[in-house]
């Protein structure tokens, strides 16, 4: 599943972007974030997700973070992740799309009470 599917971010780097616009993370805390976001329904693999990290670190919208937590709390094998400026734009103009979509989705007697 490639990063950017037609113009648009797969749903995937999506919710990836949007665990990193809340403070950089590892491997392992994003496949979990997005777990916890998902309730479930998105298990990232192992595979999948350094494949998509890949593809974001290359489009620019992610970078290797320098922060690391303190040697304690750590282990050096770790790459952290953290968005980049462009990547937050990218996030920033996926959920407008999104929005739009689901409101033009929803069926008018319900646009009122929404």
């Amino acid at each position: 599943m490639p990063v950017v599917v037609d113009g648009k971010l797969s749903s995937s780097a999506v919710l990836i972007l949007a665990t990193l616009a809340d403070g950089y993370r590892h491997g392992y805390a994003i496949r979990r974030d997005v777990e916890a976001r998902t309730g479930g329904t998105v298990r990232l693999g192992v595979t999948t997700l350094y494949r998509l990290l890949r593809q974001l670190l290359e489009a620019g919208l992610v970078e290797e973070s320098a922060r690391r937590p303190s040697p304690q709390f750590d282990d050096e094998r770790r790459r952290y992740f953290s968005i980049t400026p462009a990547g937050r734009r990218a996030l920033r103009a996926e959920l407008q799309k999104l929005e739009r979509v689901l409101a033009a989705a929803r069926p008018a007697s319900a646009k009122g009470r929404a």
